[in-house]
């Protein structure tokens, strides 16, 4: 096992009055810390979905960890190719490989915590997921930045079979 030492001074504190917001309902996404700020250690976000929006089609991270805790709502969460409901208080962390996929439950609202560790650079992949929802930018142009935000899509038959 390796060990990853995060190198960085100072304490991150993150006021919520402070941190962007990107998207708005029915899928808000509030970019708390990004890895440039913890070291590496980790980046997060605060994702909030209205009722059964998807958050996250399937996907994989190749070198992180990424951990969902529910903060209220109900939410369904691919983990490989098992779908699992998760309710407040809950927590799943999908190891790095492994397809994973979030949305809020059905006639559920859902706020998550989301952590990837170590981190990746994300904030501008979510900016850059607000620019194709505006048109800016074709959401073709995500399969060109698969490997610098280490987000490879997949399909998921369990995840298209699930409602």
């Amino acid at each position: 096992m390796s060990l990853f030492v995060p190198k960085f001074d100072e304490t991150v504190i993150v006021r919520d009055a402070d941190a962007e917001v990107v998207g708005a309902d029915p899928v808000a996404v509030k970019l708390l810390a990004d890895s440039n700020a913890s070291g590496g250690a980790l980046s997060t976000v605060r994702v909030t979905l209205g009722e059964g929006a998807d958050g996250a089609k399937p996907h994989l991270h190749r070198n992180s960890a990424e951990m969902f805790f529910l903060l209220d709502g109900a939410a369904e969460v691919l983990c490989g190719d098992d779908v699992v409901t998760a309710e407040r208080g809950d927590l799943i962390v999908v190891p790095p490989g492994r397809p994973h996929a979030f949305a809020a439950a059905p006639g559920s609202t859902a706020d998550l915590l989301v952590v990837i560790t170590p981190g990746v650079e994300r904030f501008e992949y979510f900016r850059h997921l607000k620019r194709i929802r505006l048109g800016e930018v074709g959401p073709e142009s995500l399969l060109e930045v698969q490997d610098l935000y280490d987000n490879h899509f997949l399909r998921s038959s369990a995840w298209d079979d699930r409602r």
